[in-house]
């Protein structure tokens, strides 16, 4: 089947599918009794084509050295001949005869030869590339290795004059390949993965030298450098592990997140076959370093294993794997004692050794067989954050009584562990009013799920426990955020001061009294404040960074990067701090310092980025005023500690809010928001070394009333300033307000009277799923470009926000059941699109096109080309759906419908392009472009996809037709879902739009999201 994993590949088959259309169509039209044309010239065409193709094919044989190729190309040049032949037939029998039914047999089967054979050929011929490729990883994958037999300077030299050829070609073949794959996903896993390397190796060749040097100046501190050495080395080594891994990827799911079951399973047995010789070669070797790589090797197969196990979908799977992995554990514990005492040669460790490698061998197969068994089955997961958690809460309240397999109850009860889990961090009130919303959460889902289980879902009381749940599933989600984001404030204050403490308990004199103690103390301190803020990063991304994919995982991501890297920092400043006149240790130690400091200040970044920033600087505010009033109590008790730890907070405080509100500055391109941040910012950066100042005089007498009313002053305008600067931001990112007002009662129960008597209805409905401003919520508005407003006093916002008036709330029904209300004004929306056909769970096609369908139907297409092109795709893939099914229609139907998708994806991509070009804020408009700019490449697939299906005349439920169908619902999905992140990143950004510019776009709901 065809892939198009490549930009060669794609450009090749789009004209050879576009060519084999045209046959397809030709043979259809024949069937009516239609005379089939002359063939002579295009088939000749063809024919040249085909032999320089075959020439080609086989001179990159006879000049190939990889034998999978040489066994792989020959069939698909075979078959490509094959196809040519049948062709030249089929259009010599037509000159005889324009209705022969045998040549359009011919005709269509030779089409099909022709698109699936060169797909085959160019397959097999990107393998071989990709090979060559993985050779050279491999390459230094083996140099990596030996870095345990580097035991001097010279050693050293002679390592990296051998390694820096090997990493840079690999460096540069890697480079080259990201930018020849089509699917953008890939390309950022690549990408980062081979800057891990890049930044990895000096730190490599730093650890290295210091375990040399370590071990030759006495060995003080000789296990903690050859940790560090050892720890660098298997980093490297996953990295480049993972770079094969994601060369070797073709095909690529667009609801796939790095933290899917699946992903880690893959991930996970990639890293088993990567350490498998390293372990073989530790387990050969009697004499092999105790605590070396190759022992580390064993034991971090038998980790991932684990990881494998976790997630096995199969007990049985998951009992195996478990079973050997403990069995495993003993024997290398057991081997791991006779080498220590100097029996690695006696019979006993020599059976070990073979019996841990011949199980070895069984626990790969085994976490091969879990992998495919998970691979297979078709179980839906719950959503990796809390917001994605609640929608799929949410759908299944929307029809309680539907069978979801139980994900919606899953979904429901994991937002509610997720609240108590962050309440367990929290103190005082806010702790006990989460505590509380997430018990009356989860009491409202039992009583959900037990009516549901006894098959009353649709019951008016399931009906009204629901509309009740989803209310409290909102506020429990608001309540989380806001919870999160006075953690945030209070948590990443200072991320520097314990890495400092840590690095000059390193460097104290060795005479300093109570020198290692207090190295110890700093140590601990610094783990656990690096801990804390990773956790909380990790909080951040389960529950306050939206659903933004990208976002969520880059903090997964660098948190576990944090976590990684600590110890090894404690690591090499205990090596300094052992051998304090080692310049190598200094410099190591500086290297990693670097390493971890980039990380915590990307990660800072990453978890401002996902917090809403209003509500950053009124938490960093609040903060203010609480540590205002410790330092009042301070100066009352004249606790000179106590004042400078307080202010201390108030400056660190007031810096992070100068911090935030230079990021949103250097992240907007309007001129009149840059200007008022700048102002509000230098105020307050100009308050803040006054209160220092003041608080220094005033620790110094505690008891002076005069230097109190001083430091009083200086800090009410340092609280001037961060209010100014919170002023600023508000006007850019107004508050959020209600999009609808609560619903009418439902209709459909004719006894609705007797059940609002029994207080059944009173709760409202939820609102609106919410779209999402780079972690911030933004309202449903309509967007209109004035001309710039007039100079006023107080600076207006960019755009003009408008939001529509709520209908009047319905007067509850009395005895009688009131009518119906009238229906609202629409526009000039399509009927069909009120009329969407509802898809059925064997229909993935129509799945996609629904939920589509289901998010932008809830705007008017009214002056925003974008939801009029996004509605057009909805309703052209449903009709493509029934076309793929064989609900009517035919051939030519299916690849002119897949051609209109194409189009429309082109236009959703133009369009959001052109309001990418408009938009002042620059995340938001990076955004955009990344998730539209994938659409056109998904698009072109679909047709050459939908190609192939219509070339499955006579081969319907064949292998290959099977093949091609889930191929094609995969494309479907996949395009599909971009389209959807594309409106939603549209929305967000078209609340920031050039004045001047001209461009108009309007968004305007058209009913509530549950209509």
């Amino acid at each position: 089947m065809p892939v198009f994993h490549t930009k060669t590949i794609e450009s090749i088959l789009e004209p050879v599918a576009q060519q084999v259309s045209k046959l397809v169509i030709l043979h259809e039209e024949a069937e009516d009794g239609n005379a089939m044309p002359d063939l002579a010239r295009p088939v000749q065409a063809v024919k040249l084509a085909v032999d320089n193709l075959v020439r080609v094919g086989r001179e990159t044989i006879s000049g190939s050295e990889d034998q999978i190729l040489k066994q792989d190309m020959p069939p698909a040049l075979d078959r490509v001949e094959e196809a040519s032949s049948l062709l030249l037939g089929a259009s010599q029998m037509l000159r005889g005869d324009p209705f022969s039914v045998p040549a359009r047999k011919k005709l269509i089967e030779g089409s099909r030869g022709i698109l699936q054979g060169t797909s085959a050929l160019l397959l097999a011929f990107d393998e071989s590339e990709v090979r060559k490729i993985i050779r050279i990883c491999k390459n230094v994958l083996e140099y990596l290795a030996i870095t345990e037999v580097v035991e001097n300077m010279e050693d050293l030299v002679t390592f990296v004059k051998n390694l820096s050829p090997i990493l840079t070609k690999m460096t540069k073949e890697v480079d080259a390949r990201e930018k020849e794959l089509t699917h953008q996903v890939h390309r950022e896993m690549l990408a980062r993965s081979l800057e891990q390397v890049k930044t990895l190796t000096p730190v490599l060749i730093s650890g290295i030298k210091i375990f040399i040097t370590t071990k030759q100046q006495g060995g003080r501190g000789t296990p903690q450098a050859q940790e560090n050495r050892d720890f660098v080395v298997r980093k490297m080594s996953d990295e480049i592990h993972e770079i094969i891994r994601v060369l070797q990827l073709t095909t690529y799911d667009e609801d796939e997140w790095e933290a899917d079951d699946l992903t880690v399973m893959k991930k996970a047995q990639s890293g088993i076959e990567g350490k498998m010789k390293r372990a073989a070669d530790w387990l050969l070797d009697p004499h092999a370093v105790m605590g070396g790589v190759g022992e580390k090797s064993v034991r971090h197969i038998l980790d991932d294993a684990m990881k494998v196990a976790e997630r096995c979908v199969s007990p049985r799977d998951r009992e195996d794997i478990t079973r050997m992995v403990d069995n495993i554990t003993s024997m290398v514990d057991g081997l791991a004692e006779l080498r220590a005492n100097d029996q690695g040669n006696s019979p006993q460790a020599v059976a070990l050794a073979r019996g841990i490698q011949q199980q070895l061998g069984q626990l790969q197969d085994l976490v091969k067989r879990a992998v495919a068994n998970n691979e297979r089955s078709e179980v839906v997961k719950p959503a990796h954050t809390v917001t994605g958690k609640v929608e799929q809460a949410r759908r299944w309240l929307q029809n309680p009584g539907m069978d979801d397999g139980g994900l919606g109850e899953e979904a429901s009860r994991l937002v509610v562990a997720e609240g108590r889990r962050i309440a367990a961090s929290l103190h005082g009130p806010e702790r006990g009013e989460l505590l509380h919303l997430c018990d009356e959460t989860e009491h409202l889902t039992n009583q959900l799920a037990d009516l549901c289980r006894k098959g009353m879902g649709n019951s008016p009381q399931a009906k009204a426990i629901a509309r009740n749940l989803a209310d409290k599933l909102r506020e429990l989600e608001n309540k989380i955020q806001s919870a999160l984001v006075n953690q945030v404030a209070d948590d990443f204050i200072d991320i520097a001061s314990p890495l400092k403490q840590l690095s000059d308990a390193a460097v104290a004199p060795i005479n300093m009294p109570g020198r290692d103690q207090n190295f110890d103390d700093k140590s601990r301190k610094f783990e656990s404040h690096a801990q804390k803020l990773a956790n909380t990063a990790k909080l951040v991304a389960a529950a306050g960074a939206g659903n933004n994919k990208k976002t969520v995982q880059a903090i997964d991501t660098t948190a576990q990067q944090i976590n990684d890297l600590t110890p090894q920092v404690v690591r090499a400043a205990t090596v300094l701090f052992m051998n304090p006149q080692n310049q190598a240790s200094a410099e190591h130690f500086e290297l990693m310092k670097k390493q971890w400091t980039d990380n915590m200040e990307k990660l800072r970044g990453l978890v401002d980025e996902a917090t809403d920033t209003v509500a950053f600087i009124k938490a960093a505010e609040e903060g203010i005023r609480r540590d205002t009033e410790r330092t009042e109590d301070a100066i009352k008790h004249g606790d000179a500690p106590g004042i400078v730890t307080n202010t201390s907070n108030i400056a660190r405080r007031a810096n992070r809010v100068l911090q935030v509100a230079q990021q949103e500055a250097d992240n907007s391109e309007d001129p009149g928001f840059v200007d008022r941040v700048g102002a509000a910012t230098e105020n307050l950066r100009s308050s803040i070394a006054p209160m220092v100042q003041n608080a220094k005089i005033l620790a110094s007498n505690p008891r002076d009333p005069t230097a109190a009313n001083n430091w009083r002053k200086a800090n009410n305008r340092l609280i001037d300033g961060v209010k100014d600067v919170r002023h600023v931001v508000e006007q850019e990112f107004p508050p959020p307000q209600d999009a609808f007002p609560v619903p009418p009662p439902d209709m459909s129960q004719l006894n609705l009277v007797d059940h609002i008597s029994a207080g059944l209805f009173t709760p409202p409905l939820p609102p609106p799923p919410p779209s999402y401003q780079q972690g911030r919520k933004v309202n449903p508005v309509i967007i209109r470009k004035q001309a710039p407003p007039p100079p006023a006093v107080r600076p207006k916002p960019a755009v003009t926000v408008i939001h529509r008036d709520a209908p009047p709330r319905p007067p509850l029904p009395t005895s009688t059941v009131p009518p119906r209300p009238p229906p609202p004004e629409t526009d000039d929306e399509d009927e069909t699109m009120m009329h969407f056909p509802m898809p059925q769970a064997n229909q993935p096609i129509m799945m996609a096109a629904h939920a589509l369908h289901r998010e932008v139907k809830q705007w008017s297409s009214k002056d925003n080309e974008i939801i009029a092109a996004a509605k057009r795709m909805a309703l052209l893939m449903a009709k493509l759906s029934q076309l793929v099914r064989g609900e009517g229609g035919s051939k030519k139907d299916l690849i002119a419908t897949a051609k209109k998708i194409a189009e429309a994806s082109e236009e959703v991509t133009k369009l959001a392009k052109l309001l990418a070009r408009e938009c002042t804020d620059k995340r938001m408009r990076t955004n955009l472009l990344q998730v539209c700019e994938r659409i056109p490449t998904i698009g072109t697939q679909l047709k050459i996809l939908s190609t192939v299906k219509a070339t499955m005349l006579g081969a319907q439920g064949s292998e290959e037709d099977q093949e091609a169908t889930e191929m094609l619902v995969g494309n479907a999905q996949n395009l599909m879902q971009s389209v959807r992140e594309t409106v939603r990143a549209a929305e967000a950004a078209s609340i920031k739009i050039r004045v001047d510019s001209g461009y108009s776009i309007c968004w305007s709901r058209r009913g509530p999201w549950y209509s």
